[in-house]
């Protein structure tokens, strides 16, 4: 049995982040931020762009191309009062695809801002939406935790959810940014090849690349993956509790394709991951694959992976390599006659953990006492402070629109 970190005090994962240290917005130019390296318990200093020559040639890199979509919808009563509506993810049809395709209803969890102020009865407003007016309705159902059931209902078939969202919906930047949401978030708070719409937050590692670095890595002779984690709001989610076993890691939903699984199985089950959402899909994949080897006809709610799964394995199954893992995914889809795996996770990831596949990360700058930290911490053998004091001692610029480093265990 691993060491379980339930136990951790998230105390010591602080560290003073003066708010000026905060980049408010993104450099003009994205691969034009400073790069922190971490290799092999030493620091230094690059700019983006040069990141393809501190990779070996020949490694793997995986990328999330999830698409932030334009999840803020406001609502003013009668009286007055602003309603935002968040809509975190979809539950009628609870598939993304298909819930951006419906034309007449909707249904998502959501948050609800001044929630107080909205006791009952729908919300309304007229939109104008490809040359015609519609009305939109919204109606509050079931609470769930700190969200709601909400339905969504417009009176033009001609009209998706995706293409309300599109018109009517604000982008949702970072709440410690602290400043309202501007046009030009539209294109900077996106990844270059962002593609598939689900996120309420963008996976920020990736906000760096150009096409120019994307192509600077290939002529290299960097392989370039992708899969898809929609990104929740419970990514800026502060751990509230003293020890980490009090904080209940979101839910995110995640979809591998079979040719990047067979890449990852090509290149030995070893990966770079960009960003942490890249970490923590690609190191799902793993535990989901431990659940095949075991229960091979295990169902779609069987193989989520549970928060603190990854320390419960017995010492034969911590043996398993990731391979091993890896192709009884494959085997699964071959069996369902699938071309990508979709699944959830719940993992976290927190001193104690042992990596099976991702061998490298770029990564952002975290929040303090945040998850994000632990995984870094867990990742760097503990080593997080040395690379976090260099970054606040050279001028580096922290969180979503700041500067970013690879670490190389």
């Amino acid at each position: 049995m691993k060491e379980n970190p339930k136990h951790i005090r998230i105390s010591e994962f602080n560290y003073p982040l003066p708010d000026e240290r905060i980049a408010k917005f993104p450099l003009p130019v994205r691969d034009r931020s400073k790069l922190l390296v971490y290799r092999h318990g030493t620091v230094g200093e690059r700019c983006f762009r040069d990141l393809p020559e501190e990779l070996e040639p020949g490694t793997l890199m995986v990328f999330n191309n999830t698409k932030v979509i334009q999840a803020r919808l406001h609502f003013r009563k009668e009286t007055g009062a602003l309603i935002e509506v968040f809509c975190l993810e979809p539950i009628q049809p609870n598939d993304y695809v298909l819930n951006f395709q419906q034309t007449e209803h909707a249904a998502w969890l959501c948050m609800i801002g001044n929630l107080k102020k909205w006791k009952e009865g729908a919300l309304h407003r007229e939109m104008n939406v490809k040359g015609r007016t519609l009305a939109l309705t919204a109606e509050r159902g079931a609470c769930h935790g700190t969200s709601h059931w909400v339905d969504f209902r417009w009176d033009n078939p001609e009209v998706t959810f995706a293409d309300i969202l599109e018109v009517f919906g604000e982008l949702p930047i970072p709440p410690y940014l602290n400043r309202a949401t501007q046009e030009s978030d539209k294109e900077t708070y996106q990844t270059v090849y962002s593609k598939i719409k689900g996120s309420v937050a963008a996976p920020t590692a990736g906000l760096h690349f150009t096409p120019e670095v994307l192509d600077n890595l290939q002529q290299r002779g960097m392989e370039l993956e992708e899969l898809t984690l929609h990104v929740g709001a419970g990514t800026f989610k502060p751990v509230k509790s003293e020890e980490i076993e009090g904080h209940e890691m979101h839910t995110e939903y995640i979809s591998v394709s079979r040719h990047t699984i067979e890449r990852l199985l090509a290149h030995g089950g070893q990966a770079t991951a960009v960003g942490t959402t890249s970490v923590r899909t690609l190191e799902s994949l793993y535990h989901i694959g431990l659940t095949l080897l075991q229960h091979p006809d295990a169902t779609e709610e069987q193989l989520h992976v549970r928060q603190w799964q990854p320390y419960e394995l017995s010492e034969t199954w911590a043996a398993t390599s990731p391979t091993e893992a890896l192709q009884a995914i494959l085997d699964y889809l071959d069996r369902h006659g699938m071309e990508a795996y979709h699944g959830s996770t719940q993992i976290i990831i927190a001193p104690g953990y042992d990596y099976r596949i991702v061998q490298a990360i770029v990564t952002n700058f975290h929040q303090p006492q945040s998850t994000l930290l632990l995984l870094v911490s867990a990742f760097v053998k503990g080593d997080w402070r040395k690379i976090y004091d260099y970054a606040l001692a050279h001028d580096f610029r922290f969180l979503s629109y700041g500067d970013s480093s690879l670490l190389i265990p």
